[in-house]
């Protein structure tokens, strides 16, 4: 995944790549997301979206669940196999199963069409900064049974989570975690055995200043949890998640 800056910055614009099959939305989100600086690219189905992703290179993708060909779900864990670029899934049915699906193939957030520029915008932003999250280690937060802290390193057992060089690797092996999934592991590591709310995680990880939908929250807690083994994150069930020391 190539860095990325804000729109309108005096680096390189965001490149955006955009997969909707309906004609209006695809180009009218393009127009909206260009008023907002960004760097547009846009396919009608999600072979062409893929064609154009593995061609070049973008800061973060935005599919359409329904598409012509290679649906969004297929799309998005294409992508997956060789990218950890960020992933906004867009969804006509805000409670249905593309929703989980989404999330589960690898998705990092989703919206309802018809969805607000303002809203679309907001998210954009902030997957743009899970991305170039650069957390400032507190070593008090590192003290505890089980762990060491060593420099900007943490240490669990086994698992070892570099915050300056924004890797993480599991008996010596390194681990691939999207911007998201990376996120909500430097928040749980920084709160070893405490219990965090769905909502809490919602605030601090997707930064979401509403209430959101705490399915995003149990979905990226699943791919971390196949990823990192289950043990390590426990369900309090009524309340939300503790990271075991």
């Amino acid at each position: 995944m190539s860095s990325s800056a804000p729109a309108g910055s005096s680096a390189r614009p965001v490149r955006v790549l955009l997969v909707e099959d309906d004609d209006l939305m695809r180009r009218s989100f393009s127009v909206a997301l260009e008023r907002y600086g960004y760097e547009m690219k846009a396919a009608a189905d999600g072979l062409t979206g893929l064609e154009l992703f593995r061609d070049e290179d973008f800061d973060l993708l935005i599919l359409d669940v329904m598409l012509p060909g290679l649906d969004g779900i297929g799309l998005c864990r294409r992508v997956r196999e060789t990218s950890l670029v960020p992933v906004l899934m867009m969804s006509a049915r805000g409670d249905g199963l593309d929703v989980v699906a989404g999330l589960e193939a690898g998705a990092d957030d989703y919206v309802v069409k018809p969805v607000d520029t303002y809203v679309l915008v907001a998210r954009i932003r902030s997957l743009l900064r899970r991305a170039t999250y650069a957390p400032v280690p507190e070593p008090e937060r590192a003290a505890g049974e089980g762990q060491s802290y060593e420099g900007e390193v943490l240490v669990f057992g086994d698992l070892t989570i570099d915050t300056a060089g924004m890797e993480v690797f599991l008996s010596g092996s390194r681990v691939a975690l999207t911007p998201t999934e990376l996120k909500l592991l430097l928040e749980f590591a920084a709160h070893p055995g405490v219990v965090l709310e769905r909502h809490t995680l919602l605030r601090d990880v997707w930064d979401y200043g509403w209430d959101g939908d705490s399915r995003v929250v149990d979905l990226c807690v699943q791919r971390l949890r196949r990823k990192l083994g289950r043990e390590r994150i426990e369900t309090v069930r009524g309340f939300g998640y503790k990271f075991r020391r």
